[in-house]
């Protein structure tokens, strides 16, 4: 018999069984940057059985990203966290390059370089002109306009802003930022991935500090004015408020876990956008960054900590 026409009923029924959007099959993500927050991405990702490249600046900088990554999951193991078997087969789907270029053959791009506006904006316009048309571009920022970075890119309807809390293995939480551009497909593509990567979505148009850090940055502050005007002592501060609220870790602590240039950027970035003088930066917060005291990273902040990040108890 000759084929019989199709009908538009069933060609709809066809369509909509055909593969969705390559966007949502997503396989090998590109990360730009390789520090804290770039490896604990290519972590997160890694132990989805999604394939990783993380793209650092020179070679200098790829290899302590390697080191991070390691020494990371050595820690891990030393907690009975996870198996030297596990560590090896995490390893295998993570790369680590200084070619850009090679983003191009990613499904999903994220740039988690610091918090700097012109730095951020270049990338992205760059990255606009790597990657294919379907491929979402995020951006990891914690109180930048989005909106703002995007202005420029030719197609700002694929760029998502996407604000994780560290440590990102351990934090099931992400903001999925929205822009002005931002499209809906855009959006839904990307809440589905990261969905699918084990953490909790929660939707935030744009505004200087989203949720997370809008809220916490005037507590964190607030704590240093305490300690800095005599009123008790840090270890007394952290253990009033972990007592008091139920808190994992107290306010001071928490800021060393956050990194407290990090901390500090954030702050000058809000009190500039809003001018409420709640995110004014203690000057105790200043006088740390100056020294170079940003807190675990360093090894000494509002507290000390050994080479695994672990609080050093004072006599």
């Amino acid at each position: 018999m000759p084929d019989q026409p199709i009908s538009l009923k069933d060609l709809e029924q066809e369509m909509t069984m055909m593969p969705q959007n390559a966007s949502t099959r997503i396989e090998y993500v590109g990360l730009v940057g390789g520090g804290v927050m770039g490896r604990g991405l290519a972590q997160t990702l890694s132990s989805h059985g999604i394939n990783v490249l993380i793209v650092e600046k020179n070679e200098e900088r790829a290899k302590m990203c390697l080191d991070g990554l390691s020494e990371n999951m050595d820690r891990e193991i030393q907690r009975w966290g996870m198996t030297d078997g596990e560590k090896r087969a995490l390893l295998s789907r993570i790369k680590v390059s200084t070619d850009i270029n090679e983003i191009a053959g990613t499904d999903f791009v994220m740039e988690v370089v610091d918090e700097q506006f012109e730095l951020k904006q270049d990338l992205l316009i760059r990255l606009d002109k790597l990657c294919e048309k379907d491929i979402i571009i995020a951006s990891n920022t914690s109180t930048l306009s989005l909106t703002k970075i995007a202005k420029p890119v030719h197609s700002p309807g694929r760029i998502i802003g996407l604000h994780f809390a560290n440590p990102v293995p351990k934090t099931p939480l992400c903001e999925i930022v929205r822009a002005f551009q931002t499209s809906d497909e855009t959006f839904q593509h990307t809440r589905e991935f990261i969905q699918s990567i084990g953490k909790t979505t929660v939707e935030v148009y744009e505004y200087p500090g989203f949720i997370t850090t809008r809220v916490i940055i005037p507590m964190l502050n607030e704590a240093m004015y305490v300690l800095m005007e005599g009123v008790a002592t840090a270890e007394d501060v952290d253990t009033a408020m972990r007592l008091a609220y139920n808190m994992p870790m107290g306010p001071l602590e928490l800021a060393d876990s956050m990194g407290l240039e990090e901390l500090l950027a954030w702050m000058e970035s809000m009190f500039q956008e809003l001018g409420d003088s709640k995110y004014r930066p203690c000057p105790l917060l200043r006088r740390k960054v100056r020294e170079q005291k940003y807190g675990k990273k360093s090894g000494e902040g509002f507290f000390r900590y050994d080479e695994a990040g672990k609080r050093i108890t004072e006599n």
